[in-house]
């Protein structure tokens, strides 16, 4: 099933980043980043004008993050409206991930009454990548286009256990967000690492790489409440250049095994950003543990 969801986002994606690498050059990473309002503009302008994009604007969408909008003359004119406040980073994807519903989805208007007036995404399924169904094709191919995999994977191999400061290059090396790039490098990576978005104590939302959650290492946020460890940096507020480095934790602080926790914080978005580093390879009794 998860194959099929995957399957149609990351081909149309791979079709449209073949194109930018043959008329850009596989190189253009090193000069920009993937100008994601215009892509979006003249592609659906190319592929079908009489059902194009008009418009991208940020406009005040309350309880969403982004939007995808059509009129009701057929054929649909479409824009994309993204919410007020966004850096150039999270803008970049919000508009990635509704270009992904034109791409992917606008035919289903006509067909669902629940998106007769468009796709309307929250912060759920743009910022923390945790949407269901056509929320996660959105988020797989906006990924996909803006982070293509070839070129990641070059900046940053699957076993290299990084820091804030070389995510943070990546991050703007592809024109997105921090957690953006966070949860790219963990969509592949074969170290077992966790991260954590907090406020006040308490996880807002975390992600964990694979070989983390497959090895029990993870953290429940979804309706519940998970309470930061008294000994961790979000708490204890010593954001120093240490603390976002990495400093060790004894095993019994965050999990029943030592890791390396890099912590800061983003006064701009009220919140801190802990990555939970774990040693490269454990075995465990899950049952018993």
């Amino acid at each position: 099933m998860a194959e099929s969801v995957q399957l149609r986002p990351r081909k149309e994606a791979a079709r449209i980043t073949v194109m930018l690498d043959t008329v850009l050059g596989v190189d253009r990473f090193d000069r920009a980043p993937v100008d994601m309002i215009n892509l979006a503009l003249e592609y659906s302008r190319n592929t079908a004008p009489s059902e194009a994009i008009e418009r991208i604007d940020e406009a005040p969408i309350p309880g969403c993050v982004g939007a995808l909008v059509c009129g009701d003359d057929k054929p649909r004119k479409w824009g994309i409206l993204y919410d007020e406040g966004q850096s150039p980073g999270r803008r970049a994807f919000t508009v990635g991930h509704e270009f992904g519903h034109w791409v992917l989805h606008r035919d289903r208007v006509d067909i669902d009454e629940e998106l007769a007036a468009g796709f309307y995404c929250d912060d759920e399924a743009i910022t923390q990548r945790d949407g269901l169904g056509i929320e996660e094709e959105a988020d797989i191919f906006a990924a996909d286009l803006l982070m293509p995999f070839h070129d990641f994977r070059n900046q940053l191999a699957p076993r290299d256990r990084p820091d804030f400061d070389r995510l943070g290059g990546l991050a703007k090396r592809y024109g997105v967000s921090l957690e953006a790039a966070i949860i790219r490098w963990l969509e592949y990576t074969e170290t077992r690492a966790i991260l954590v978005v907090s406020n006040e104590g308490f996880a807002r939302w975390s992600k964990p790489s694979k070989p983390a959650l497959k090895s029990g290492r993870f953290i429940r946020t979804k309706r519940t409440t998970y309470s930061l460890p008294q000994l961790a940096t979000a708490v204890t507020k010593n954001f120093v250049e240490e603390t976002k480095a990495g400093i060790e934790q004894d095993a019994g602080i965050w999990f029943s095994e030592p890791l390396i926790e890099m912590c800061f914080r983003s006064d701009r978005y009220d919140q801190e950003y802990t990555l939970l580093h774990f040693e490269r390879e454990r075995v465990w009794d899950f049952e018993r543990e």
